[in-house]
């Protein structure tokens, strides 16, 4: 509070005090260094100048922020969700943490607003917002330290705009997922199980497989088959998306499993019976 009020005080001698003004409501507290608000606002395509006259970006920032806001994220599960297992806590963060929920926080906090762009940038990235929200993360740690941004994470954030305890119940079903892009292109899915072990604790790890045309996709394991059979759907449609190569070789190997059978169902023997009537020849 004494720290708010000195801020507050010499925020009367800055220069910029729109923008301290700007991003203290988004914080809930003022900056020190704005500079570092002024970066991670400036978006690659707008040519902003820093204080030593070079043409900087936010790049650099979201790069720092992406690492932080993952260990910030992951310190709130961790404490939050105590008797929670390692698979269930990786689920709960990358939910906070995917580019979907990071573009809608960008906007309900109002950092979309305040981003330096071009309107062609704009329109050919759909994640410019959740870039900057991670680019603002990485200028509060460096600005602040670690322990403003858990506080602006875990006060302005969460309850406000995230509800943890939904995020937790909520299940992203990759193997659905996975079915559904399948059948949707008429390509054969299959898991399987391939083995079960007992882990140190004397308790059942499961181990699947999913293919694709034939193809190994993805592998997974965990505590139950579901668990395993989620986790082998997540890689393959990870990899679908990383490997363009990989999509093709599918495709391939369904074309030639559907050309092969219609072969087979061309030399398919006559089902007719044979004639019992002797033919005549017409008569005149």
């Amino acid at each position: 509070m004494m720290l708010n009020c000195i801020d507050r005080i010499k925020l009367l001698f800055r220069k910029d005090k729109e923008l301290y003004r700007k991003v203290y409501n988004i914080l809930g507290f003022y900056p020190h260094d704005i500079e570092y608000y002024r970066i991670a606002f400036a978006h690659s395509s707008s040519e902003y100048k820093g204080r030593n006259g070079r043409t900087v970006n936010n790049e650099r920032l979201e790069f720092l922020g992406d690492a932080v806001l993952e260990m910030v994220v992951s310190d709130i599960v961790f404490r939050r969700f105590e008797r929670k297992r390692e698979g269930f806590l990786t689920g709960t963060r990358s939910k906070i943490v995917q580019r979907a929920t990071l573009n809608q926080l960008a906007e309900k906090t109002g950092i979309s607003k305040l981003l330096r762009t071009s309107m062609r940038a704009t329109s050919h990235n759909s994640n410019i917002g959740g870039n900057a929200f991670e680019a603002f993360f990485g200028a509060l740690y460096l600005d602040r330290g670690y322990r403003a941004a858990y506080r602006f994470f875990s006060k302005r954030i969460l309850g406000v705009h995230i509800n943890l305890e939904a995020v937790a119940k909520k299940e992203e079903n990759f193997k659905s997922k996975l079915l559904e892009w399948s059948q949707k292109n008429r390509l054969r899915a299959e898991f399987k199980l391939d083995r079960t072990e007992n882990n140190a604790a004397g308790g059942p790890v499961f181990y699947t497989t999913v293919r694709l045309e034939g193809l190994e996709a993805g592998k997974g394991s965990g505590y139950s088959k579901k668990e395993s059979q989620q986790k082998a759907a997540k890689a393959a449609l990870t990899k679908l998306k990383r490997e363009v190569k990989f999509k093709g070789s599918i495709f391939e190997a369904k074309e030639m499993r559907t050309s092969m059978e219609a072969e087979e169902f061309v030399a398919l023997p006559s089902m007719s019976e044979p004639s019992i009537l002797i033919d005549k020849p017409a008569e005149a």
